[in-house]
């Protein structure tokens, strides 16, 4: 059987890791063999480059360098995590993939789009996730709830027009790939969210017959 490919998206603040690990949950309540993961991450080696793109120190980092880090990460990530997790027929979920690329590198820095996806034909060979669920809320209350639990890293510190860039940018490409996405708004409490991305899930796994 093939697996099942989703990705949670969102900008800073949506609960994307929370939703993240309850999907998994859920998901294995019912038997199904799933695989939880992160980007930047989700490999030793992917780790260390997340260190060094998310921390203070890095404040000095070109944008270009910071494309380039996360599409490393990333092309590490496929091929030891998430493509032989796919060809055993496990569910993998994705707090962010190739998406948050498109939209803070190149909605939110302002790089070209033809090199984020030049690069992204090189790192992905166009995997794409079957599902991506994108947590939406508005750009304020995200920072917010992010200050409330002491979380700081580089790209938080960025100012409000950026994540306002970023979450546009979710929107677009969201508007992009209606038949990809689908848009839940995070302002809600964490179990309401839930039971709607678990809907989606079960919705789109049952209809694809997998």
């Amino acid at each position: 059987m093939k697996g099942v490919f989703i990705s949670i998206e969102g900008i800073e603040g949506t609960g994307k890791s929370t939703q993240a690990g309850l999907l998994a949950e859920h998901l294995q309540r019912q038997g199904l063999s799933v695989v939880r993961t992160l980007e930047p991450g989700g490999t030793p080696i992917g780790l260390r480059i997340r260190e060094l793109l998310l921390s203070l120190e890095s404040a000095g980092m070109d944008p270009l360098v910071e494309l380039l880090l996360y599409n490393a990460s990333r092309v590490q990530h496929i091929r030891e995590v998430i493509m032989p997790a796919l060809g055993r027929g496990a569910v993998v979920i994705t707090d962010r993939f190739s998406d948050s690329t498109a939209a803070y590198q190149g909605f939110g820095r302002g790089i070209d789009m033809k090199l984020i996806d030049s690069l992204d034909v090189i790192s992905t060979d166009r995997l794409r996730p079957d599902l991506t669920i994108l947590l939406d809320i508005d750009v304020e209350t995200g920072l917010m709830r992010n200050r409330h639990i002491n979380k700081q890293d580089r790209l938080e510190l960025e100012d409000v027009r950026f994540h306002e860039l970023v979450r546009k940018g979710f929107l677009s490409l969201a508007a992009g790939e209606p038949d990809r996405f689908r848009i839940v708004a995070s302002s809600a409490g964490i179990e309401e969210v839930h039971r709607k991305i678990a809907a989606l899930a079960d919705d789109f796994i049952q209809r694809s017959g997998r």
